[in-house]
């Protein structure tokens, strides 16, 4: 980890812009987010509302594509300036080089972001093989930036953990492509689903489609007992609120799914998670099955 950062006064308010773009797009990812750690909180705020950012560039700039290309290109290349200089005059930008430089977060992880981001403005219908890089690039590395600040960092070197981390990124991101499919294919024109029609998906489709998160979901459950203290609560309780979400969909079907209604209630989140809180969080135990212990 690199020594605090001198710009001490200008980074706590850059990381309040990032917690309020964190509150502002994702209700239930904002809620998980009050059960971690204090120390913990800032930090995966910050990487959130970065990667929220680059999302709403390539989402609301669809009228002009060059434009967006530019934007991203240049956001790729202030972040990388940001973290190799530790300031830069955006605050987005300024409190996830921070946090990037406390933890090590890097190239590796930062590069396949913008990849997906450009993806979203030249591929309007994915393969299996674009598909599986858009999702490592738009979800599964944003998992493991979130486990390199967790429990004061030192976690993300853990291949379990970071697998786990993957799974879980993974999983968030297929339930929004259904949650989101008439958004995203009426609005943007995007299909997410390779070999399937999102105008005119069938029970079958939202099934197997269901049954995939479940598998990602159970895989990043093995791994979320080891992480420490406050932390684990929340990871438990963002998963179980996307199981959650998962549930619902499946129930709803194509024709709920396809209507673009399917949301987790208020206070059923709220129940999720107290119960994710007492340590009673629900694992994935079978295909489709959620349970409580």
């Amino acid at each position: 980890m690199t020594p605090q950062s001198p710009h001490a006064e200008f980074t706590e308010a850059a990381r309040a812009c990032s917690d309020v773009i964190l509150r502002r797009y994702s209700t239930s990812f904002a809620l998980a987010c009050r059960l971690l750690a204090p120390a913990t909180r800032p930090h995966v705020a910050a990487i959130y509302a970065w990667a929220r950012v680059g999302d709403e560039v390539v989402d609301g700039a669809m009228d002009d594509p060059v434009a967006a290309r530019d934007l991203i290109a240049e956001a790729r290349r202030r972040t990388h300036r940001a973290v190799e200089r530790g300031l830069d005059p955006d605050p987005v930008t300024h409190a996830f080089a921070d946090t990037a430089r406390r933890f090590g977060i890097g190239a590796r992880l930062i590069d396949p972001f913008y990849d997906s981001m450009e993806a979203d403005l030249e591929v309007t219908e994915h393969t299996e093989e674009s598909l599986r890089r858009y999702i490592h690039g738009s979800a599964e590395v944003i998992g493991e930036m979130c486990l390199r600040t967790f429990a004061g960092g030192g976690l993300g070197d853990d291949d379990e953990l970071a697998a786990g981390a993957r799974a879980l990124g993974s999983a968030f991101q297929k339930v929004n492509f259904l949650r989101d499919i008439r958004e995203d294919s009426l609005e943007l024109g995007r299909n997410y689903l390779p070999g399937r029609d999102p105008r005119a998906l069938t029970e079958r489709d939202v099934a197997e489609l269901a049954d995939d998160v479940d598998a990602d979901l159970r895989v990043a459950r093995i791994s979320i007992d080891r992480i420490p203290g406050r932390d684990r609560v929340a990871v438990l309780a963002a998963h179980d609120l996307f199981a959650e979400l998962n549930d619902r969909l499946r129930v709803a079907g194509a024709a709920g799914v396809s209507a673009g209604r399917v949301r987790v209630p208020g206070p059923v989140k709220l129940a999720v998670l107290g119960r994710a809180a007492s340590g009673r969080g629900r694992s994935i135990a079978a295909r489709g099955q959620a349970v409580v212990r």
